[in-house]
């Protein structure tokens, strides 16, 4: 398979394909990126951070898990000179084959791509995490659309996006979203996020 470079952006959070990831820019390296990015109208990565700040430190060089989700920069807003509000969009998951940091702190990765989730109906008994993630969207009809947690069109067909849409909302220890993520097989993730579903009482049997 091919192998592309990207920068990576190293964060305190898991992005899913198709999530949305709210950000704000205000360090040199990740204006110089989002700016090469919205140039090039190409993607950067997101890497969970292991190790670290996601603000640059003094003497601290961040670690991060070695694959993760590419990112689409969809708007901009700059409030003040030196600040920039972006909303991204997941993409593709990836490998991170080599990375090297450059002298602005900014890294760079040699990433292989890693498929997508084919399109697994969803079956009978799984029904439960469809339908409550239907009434949590539907829930949203009073908030202004540029700030849902979850980005049309909706698959409520589909066990990768419902299991993806869950792992986006709900709480879990960022480690834990990272191996979902990761995990090829949609319908085993569905299944691990309607056990969750089910420990936290918000579907039943």
């Amino acid at each position: 398979m091919a192998t592309l470079t990207f920068p990576l952006f190293p964060l305190s959070t898991v992005l899913f394909p198709d999530g949305v990831l709210p950000l704000q820019i205000f360090e040199v390296r990740y204006l110089d990126m989002i700016s090469r990015c919205i140039a090039d109208d190409s993607p950067f990565g997101v890497v969970l951070l292991t190790h670290g700040s996601e603000v640059r430190q003094p003497e601290s060089v961040e670690r991060f898990l070695p694959s993760g989700t590419l990112a689409s920069v969809q708007e901009t807003t700059a409030s003040k000179p030196g600040l920039l509000q972006l909303v991204c969009r997941g993409g593709a998951r990836f490998r991170v084959l080599a990375s090297e940091r450059r002298p602005n702190g900014l890294w760079m990765g040699t990433i292989e791509l890693l498929a997508g989730d084919h399109a697994v109906p969803i079956p009978a008994e799984l029904q439960g995490a469809a339908d409550a993630l239907d009434r949590v969207l539907s829930s949203l009809h009073d908030v202004p659309p540029k700030r849902w947690p979850v980005a049309p069109p909706f698959q409520l067909d589909d066990c990768g996006w419902v299991a993806n849409r869950w792992c986006d909302l709900l709480p879990l220890p960022y480690q834990q979203k990272h191996q979902l993520l990761m995990l090829d097989n949609p319908l085993i993730r569905l299944e691990l996020m309607h056990d969750v579903l089910e420990d936290h009482g918000l579907i039943t049997s």
